[in-house]
């Protein structure tokens, strides 16, 4: 099985007040060093591995800021030690703010296909708050640039809940969304992390029952407009879905290589430290999951905790083809007997419904039985 190939680049030219992804604020010559030894990286693991990629996902971070020459260095190393395929879907991330021309010239000359731009708002008031660099202006014209270089598969993040966010907010970005072209879009909550600036001085975000109103009022106003929701937090035109990211959810094979790049391969989990110097020096990833109360690698439940992120939820088919047994009976018992505005249990399956993606983790511990 081809596997999805992820490349974290731990880079931003500052940091977002929100935001527990590892990166660093750093300089060029870093930059080179950390281009040198990731390349390296992926030339080892490729003869290591001995397999196809039909997925690669540069994420950050800001891969966009290593500029058009290290990210065409990045390219042909993974394309060359991963055979990556020519019908391969392959993904950049970008900040709109930034200058992206030759960035995306480059990035379509070695096959790239898809842009994520972290849009986040389309209130420029709004994205000061959130600490973003770009305005909505710039958004758009990052769009046309990407489209300009020949990339029309193009995500938008939304985020919801934010601080003084309403419902108009949120229609309007979605207007935007669509009038600009984008084909995909992740509308999630914010998150206040332990440890960020939010986390320790929380803005004045709507309360509970306000955020569901406005992530109610995103996944129909992208319904309306063409993006059919596949998971909890992801909307697309049809086939223009991320094939990178449901691998992480179809307990898929990927393997991801940079500090904090987490991997399943091999039947295994295991991922890099946060710890950009420790990659240079080319320190190995570590085993994830050490405790003995964690859910087993590649596992039944495992696999129907993952699954069950996607509209298309736990299918019995695919759990029999996989599992070469049918769906537990208590797992289906447990369903059956949740509020059916919550869940969904039939001859085909389980699956959430929009009301049970909002208490997901609750839905999804009680059918495992946690």
């Amino acid at each position: 099985m081809p596997i999805g190939l992820y490349l974290h680049v731990p880079f931003c030219a500052s940091k977002c007040p929100y935001c527990d992804f590892y990166s660093v604020v750093s300089t060029p010559e870093v930059w080179d060093a950390y281009t040198a030894a990731l390349c390296n990286t992926i030339t080892e693991q490729g003869a290591l591995c001995n397999t196809t990629a039909d997925t690669l996902y540069l994420g950050g971070g800001t891969p966009s800021l290593l500029g058009a020459q290290r990210l065409t260095r990045i390219l042909r190393a993974a394309r060359q030690a991963f055979h990556v395929t020519d019908t391969a879907e392959i993904t950049l991330e970008a900040n709109p703010g930034d200058d992206l021309a030759h960035v995306f010239a480059a990035f379509a000359a070695e096959g790239g296909n898809r842009i994520s731009l972290g849009m986040q708002a389309t209130d420029n008031t709004h994205l000061r708050t959130l600490g973003r660099r770009h305005t909505t202006e710039e958004t758009e014209a990052a769009v046309r640039c990407a489209q300009q270089a020949g990339i029309t598969n193009i995500s938008l993040d939304l985020m919801l809940g934010t601080p003084h966010q309403t419902a108009a907010n949120v229609r309007d970005a979605v207007a935007r969304c669509t009038d600009w072209g984008a084909t995909h879009v992740s509308a999630y909550l914010l998150k206040l992390e332990p440890g960020t600036p939010f986390g320790t001085t929380p803005p004045p975000i709507p309360n509970e029952d306000e955020t569901i109103a406005l992530y109610h009022t995103a996944a129909e106003a992208l319904e309306q407009n063409g993006y059919r929701q596949y998971e909890i937090s992801n909307f697309a035109h049809t086939g223009f879905e991320s094939r990178h990211n449901i691998k992480y959810w179809n307990l898929d094979p990927y393997l991801g290589l940079g500090p904090s790049a987490h991997s399943f391969f091999g039947g295994k989990r295991f991922a890099y430290p946060r710890d950009l110097s420790a990659f240079i020096a080319g320190n190995t990833p570590l085993a994830e999951n050490d405790e003995p109360t964690a859910i087993a690698e590649g596992s039944p439940e495992e696999y129907a905790m993952l699954r069950l992120r996607l509209t298309a939820g736990l299918s019995e088919a695919d759990f029999h083809a996989r599992y070469g047994k049918p769906l537990p009976e208590q797992w289906v018992q447990r369903a059956a007997a949740l509020p059916s505005s919550l869940i969904t249990c039939d001859e085909n399956g389980i699956r959430l419904t929009r009301e049970g993606f909002l208490v997901s983790n609750a839905v999804i511990s009680h059918l495992l039985g946690g």
